[in-house]
């Protein structure tokens, strides 16, 4: 049995039978399916089941019923139950929701939409962009009005060679004729291509008339944020399948690399891990939208590089929620790169980008969102190189999931993390969702912890640190809370009135400036320091107390 996924969801039989219906919350999962990509509705399972009870009977008036009560409740939602029997000869109802043309709602007015396993809200202007982005008909399946027979010949052949050679597709799949499978991948429709088929397999003259392909600039900038070159593929002579490959191939600063120390030895890395960049450009390619005209830009500057894509992320996509929501914006697009094995499964691309960089000692993507644009941000050099033994280490001695790679990977580059700190970076919500994350890592000793509830910290245990040669710059970025405590109080005797900063910059300035903040605010709870301003402007004494008391010492 499927368990919950962008596609699917269960409930139990009580949210429809009894005096525990909740007619309202079935109404809005429906709303959710029918503004997404459709899904189904698996009543009579319990959350964390995969079947229902063993001999569980349902109702058989509760068919219709269901039929009729989600009629009146939503607008634009098609739903068609049916009875299933599991094999342990219980009884539950599959809800087939199909996507909806037009925007659906419930009858009350309200908004929701499904992005990955959970249901959102759609509200205020968001309303505006679900209906712009729901056209009744897709643009990829839209007709170009070109013959089939019109495609180029070379790409075509090179398309159905990818398929034929592909280890993610199945054998009756691979087994169809050129022209069959055009069909099959949404190519062409009747006797024309369709616009996707233009833009994977048409012509330049043919591709360019469609007057959204894909535009790519990469332009180098030197430290002062001059252009000292630029790389352009604007004639559409390359189908986005293509020009992955081509932008890789003809960019040097792609190939260039550059040493590291590693104990007496110097080890040569790539300035650039061709995965990432490819995956940056497969999203970039993938998930931009094909009815919005622009340019993708690659900004090649000399410590970092951004791709910056016209459009926004897809409506419930945020860069606070990147790493869990997936909603895919082109499907039929999508799904071809995924059986040409360009691209991750649904959701996972992200998840390869975090876990690559942050085992290579460099800095996690910032992705960010403009009124029109979305950019992501990865960094040329390793800022920890012994990140890189610690994370092969741990990987070889534990066998780490993804997630516990990308966990361990961001702790070692910290000092620690309170739970809710960590959880920010990892973008889980509540301790639930932030175990899953640690995974065994505590369990195995590799990531310990002090404090309790919302106040408890992660941190890289110490032995695996020295192992890895993390904790070998200086003892002060490991400092004890009680003895950078003293530290402070011993500054302010000397320097009153100091900014946090100073005060950073006296004691040493390898001590996180979260670390001495978190500390001044201890002192300042326990009133043995006071301040005057806000902010910036905030500066920083004794409290009379323990200027007495330095003074009698």
């Amino acid at each position: 049995m499927t368990l919950e996924d962008l596609l699917t969801d269960r409930k139990s039989l009580r949210t429809v039978t009894g005096k525990t219906a909740d007619w309202d919350a079935l109404a809005k999962d429906c709303v959710c399916f029918a503004n997404g990509a459709g899904g189904r509705l698996l009543i009579g399972i319990e959350d964390g089941e995969v079947s229902p009870p063993a001999g569980q009977i349902v109702p058989p008036e509760l068919l219709d019923r269901l039929r009729k009560r989600i009629g009146e409740l939503t607008v634009n939602v098609q739903a068609l139950p049916s009875l299933q029997r599991a094999a342990n000869r219980g009884e539950f109802i599959e809800l087939v929701i199909e996507r909806s043309p037009n925007v659906a709602s419930t009858r009350d007015g309200r908004y929701f939409l499904r992005v990955c396993d959970t249901c959102q809200p759609v509200l205020g202007d968001d309303v505006l962009r679900l209906a712009n982005e729901r056209p009744g008909r897709p643009w990829e399946a839209m007709d170009s009005s070109v013959p089939r027979g019109a495609a180029d010949a070379d790409k075509l052949a090179r398309f159905v060679q990818g398929i034929r050679a592909s280890d993610r597709v199945k054998d009756s799949v691979k087994e169809k004729s050129a022209d069959e499978l055009l069909t099959h991948y949404s190519l062409a429709q009747g006797d024309t291509l369709t616009r996707l088929g233009v833009l994977l397999l048409g012509t330049t003259a043919d591709r360019r008339a469609l007057g959204t392909a894909p535009l790519v600039q990469a332009i180098k900038y030197d430290e002062r944020g001059q252009k000292i070159n630029k790389w352009v593929w604007d004639d559409c002579a390359l189908s986005p399948v293509e020009l992955v490959d081509a932008i890789w191939r003809e960019v040097p600063d792609f190939r260039e690399s550059y040493e590291v120390a590693e104990g007496l030895y110097r080890r040569s890395v790539p300035a650039y891990d061709e995965k990432v960049v490819r995956e940056l450009l497969v999203n970039a390619l993938v998930h931009r939208p094909y009815t919005q005209q622009g340019d993708i830009y690659l900004n090649l500057h000399p410590e970092r590089l951004a791709v910056v894509n016209p459009g926004r992320l897809p409506l419930g996509v945020t860069p606070r929620n990147i790493l869990h929501a997936s909603r895919r914006r082109n499907e039929a697009l999508a799904r071809v790169f995924h059986d040409l094995g360009l691209m991750e499964r649904e959701g996972s691309g992200f998840d390869l980008m975090y876990d690559r960089l942050l085992s290579q000692g460099r800095p996690a993507p910032v992705p960010e969102e403009g009124a029109d644009w979305v950019k992501v941000t990865i960094q040329r050099r390793i800022a920890k190189p012994e990140v890189m033994r610690l994370l092969t280490e741990a990987d070889e001695r534990f066998q780490l999931t993804q997630r516990e790679r990308i966990t361990l990977g961001v702790l070692a580059q910290s000092e620690g993390m309170t739970a809710r700190e960590l959880g920010a970076v990892l973008e889980t919500d509540g301790a639930d969702e932030l175990a899953v994350w640690l995974g065994r890592l505590v369990q195995n000793g590799l990531v310990r912890t002090s404090g309790k509830t919302s106040g408890r910290r992660y941190f890289v245990a110490p032995d695996w640190l020295r192992g890895a040669q993390l904790d070998h710059k200086t003892t002060l970025s490991r400092i004890t809370p009680h003895r950078l405590l003293a530290l402070i109080m011993e500054d302010l005797a000397r320097y009153p009135d100091s900014s946090s900063t100073d005060i950073n910059r006296r004691i040493g300035a390898e001590i996180s400036v979260k670390t001495v903040k978190r500390a001044l605010d201890d002192l300042v709870d326990g009133k043995r320091v006071i301040y005057v301003g806000e902010r910036r402007w905030r500066r920083y004494r004794l409290s009379d107390r323990e200027h007495k008391g330095h003074e009698a010492v």
